[in-house]
């Protein structure tokens, strides 16, 4: 499968391009988001892509987007974006990995929730025995799961920088405090149903975030992508033991590669092998296969 590391469209105005997403302008109310195959890892794009990430993106967004309707609208517009373009060769990269959606407001947080005490919040807890200075039980051991899954907002940093952890007051601080309690509210609400309905699929979700955008009237709803690989951590459920971090269906398997390899986490990023790239394609795509098999 070939892959598309930045989209070129000459059908569109490009707005920008962030760490994954090309943004294309088609009028006052819509744009068009092009999941391409780079990949983001320590908040720093990589320099080759992973074949076919876009389009899992994109299919298991849908997904999700259909599937969580009940609890908050989502900025699809049901238009067809190979309507949207002119071009034989625009419709080629757009193919399977592009969504039309509504012009929003997308606020400054991104919304992440924890269900599991892995990654940046166990190395926290070990220290604090806290995870975003939230104060948890003693004794929990990594991979372990949570009383009760946690909000625990960062900042949406630009390209190149890196993310920041910060308090529910902070956030209250950004957005006001009715609209903070309603991220959360949301972002808890959504992962509490998807990962319910992941564990039927054999899939544990570890970890997600979420991000949302508001319309003129300020109306709230998620926007970007939902519940995939690049923003979450799917764990395999027969593999699933308390104390130890399971081989996920995610980019872990490359950032376990850049942590091993003495990287600084600073750009650039060092070339990644073809072998972990696919490794990682395969891994995207089981998630997919195991979340939307009948």
């Amino acid at each position: 499968m070939s892959a598309l590391h930045e989209s070129n469209l000459s059908s569109l105005p490009l707005i920008h391009r962030g760490k994954v997403r090309d943004l294309y302008a088609i009028d006052e109310q819509h744009l068009l988001i092009v999941q391409t195959d780079r990949l983001s890892a320590f908040d720093v794009i990589l320099p080759n892509p992973v074949p076919g990430k876009g389009q899992v993106l994109t299919t298991l967004s849908n997904f999700w987007f259909q599937k969580l309707g009940n609890v908050i609208p989502n900025h699809l517009s049901g238009i067809a974006p190979e309507d949207v373009v002119k071009t034989d060769a625009d419709k080629a990269q757009i193919k399977g990995r592009a969504f039309v959606v509504k012009r929003l407001k997308a606020l400054p947080v991104e919304a992440i929730v924890r269900g599991y005490l892995v990654g940046s919040g166990w190395k926290e807890y070990k220290k604090t025995g806290s995870v975003c200075g939230i104060k948890l039980p003693a004794g929990l051991q990594e991979a372990q799961k949570l009383p009760q899954p946690l909000f625990t907002p960062s900042t949406k940093a630009a390209a190149g920088e890196h993310d920041e952890n910060i308090s529910f007051d902070q956030v209250a601080k950004l957005l006001g405090v009715a609209r903070a309690n309603e991220v959360s509210k949301a972002s808890l609400a959504l992962y509490g149903q998807a990962a319910e309905f992941a564990a039927s699929k054999g899939i544990i979700i570890a970890d997600t975030k979420f991000e949302f955008g508001v319309d003129e009237t300020g109306k709230l709803y998620l926007i970007d992508e939902a519940l995939t690989p690049d923003s979450s951590r799917f764990w395999p459920a027969e593999d699933y033991r308390v104390g130890r971090n399971p081989p996920s269906f995610d980019k872990q398997f490359v950032r376990d590669w850049l942590e091993a390899s003495g990287w600084n986490k600073q750009p650039p990023a060092p070339q990644v092998p073809p072998e972990v790239l696919q490794k990682t394609a395969d891994k995207y795509q089981e998630a997919l296969r195991r979340l939307m098999a009948n």
